[in-house]
């Protein structure tokens, strides 16, 4: 979606903070106004189909369709005016993020359909939490986030998909609601995040919920030895028996982080 309003923003300067096309809109009945996208010009099934089997036999294959819908919505309107929005007119912002919600359920139709019975899972996700605690009220986020991941959760589990969550953060006030929309694992354990530990996370969600991530990328990862990260690696494993898919507390690898310490935790990992 190419929510930024046409002329104020270079593509480089975009963020979810921008003014977006519904900055000033209070109607929902004129949501049409913007020039929303076709699911099938986007995603070719053949494209989908040839990827999922170049992977070789025995390794699972993961679909990361994110459909960000709140994110999205966010862009929608910029950051702070959606965020007003969920509170003062309610109905013009579940109009936009419901529209997202659809374009994504279509578009992920295709996808796991072009790939059934070579996926295995998918994960989706949207960020509602900072370093300290979540972004908005749990339940704003309940009433306004869930309705439509209880959609992509749903719609992915009748293909048989087992779903992981992501959001960065600290969002341990609404792991229990992830839980209850059939969640099957979390990601990432932002490590340093408040109430993200994973001592506690096991103690408290451990049989219910799988989790991601734990390896923490904003000290130990980038400052640390290697020596200080296979130890950690190997207490995150007698921590999780089970249960842990151990990785960096991020998405990704970070440019500031040094090789050594990702052979230190693939090394960790194996033995």
């Amino acid at each position: 979606f190419d929510f930024a309003k046409k002329g104020r923003f270079s593509e480089d300067q975009r963020t979810l903070t921008a003014p977006g096309f519904f900055e000033d809109y209070t109607d929902p009945s004129r949501i049409d106004d913007f020039e929303w996208p076709e699911p099938s010009q986007h995603i070719d099934p053949d494209t989908c189909r040839a990827a999922v089997e170049k992977v070789p036999p025995g390794y699972a294959v993961l679909g990361v369709v994110w459909s960000a819908h709140f994110q999205d919505a966010c862009a929608a309107f910029g950051m702070e005016t959606a965020l007003t929005k969920m509170l003062a007119e309610p109905k013009m912002f579940k109009a936009v993020i419901d529209r997202i919600t659809e374009f994504y359920l279509e578009a992920n139709g295709i996808f796991y359909g072009a790939t059934a019975g070579r996926l295995d899972a998918v994960l989706i996700g949207n960020d509602f939490g900072s370093q300290t605690n979540l972004m908005l009220d749990p339940d704003l986020i309940r009433r306004h986030v869930w309705p439509g991941t209880k959609r992509l959760i749903e719609q992915a589990k009748r293909y048989g998909l087992k779903v992981i969550h992501h959001s960065c953060g600290a969002i341990h006030a609404v792991i229990p609601d992830l839980i209850g929309l059939d969640v099957d694992a979390i990601h990432p354990i932002q490590a340093l995040a408040e109430g993200m530990e994973a001592r506690r996370l096991k103690a408290e969600f451990g049989g219910r919920v799988a989790f991601c991530g734990g390896v923490d990328a904003q000290k130990l990862l980038v400052n640390g030895s290697p020596q200080q990260v296979y130890a950690k690696v190997q207490e995150l494993k007698a921590l999780f028996p089970t249960g842990l898919v151990i990785s960096p507390s991020h998405e990704a690898i970070l440019p500031d982080i040094h090789p050594s310490k990702i052979e230190a935790l693939f090394d960790a990992v194996k033995n």
